[in-house]
């Protein structure tokens, strides 16, 4: 199990000890993403979609003030990438015979 080193740094940078049990530690492959919402949460479905069927990786659930927050820190993530990488080309739409529904 990986951890995260404790810190002394100032309340406002503190580092909080974080464990990641094995089983996480690797990630989880998605090439698929939906993002719905209501008045009080969004909720992020990746998903790993292969020709003939589809699976559900994972689903994030955040609060719009923290959505906020991530939009920010990919944005920034983004243009350090390019900056040191070289532009990102978008990838294409997926096309309309992909699976839409999970078995």
């Amino acid at each position: 199990m990986a951890e995260k080193p404790k810190s002394d740094a100032p309340a406002g940078n503190r580092q909080v000890q974080v464990k990641v049990t094995d089983d996480v530690v690797g990630g989880t492959y998605s090439n698929h993403m939906v993002v719905a919402h209501t008045r009080e949460e969004f909720f992020l479905d990746f998903f790993t979609m292969l020709p003939q069927m589809g699976k559900l990786a994972s689903r994030v659930i955040v609060s719009p003030g923290h959505m906020k927050r991530i939009l920010r820190a990919l944005k920034e993530n983004v243009a350090r990438y390019e900056q040191s990488h070289g532009a990102i080309l978008e990838a294409p739409a997926p096309t309309t015979d992909a699976p839409h529904s999970i078995n």
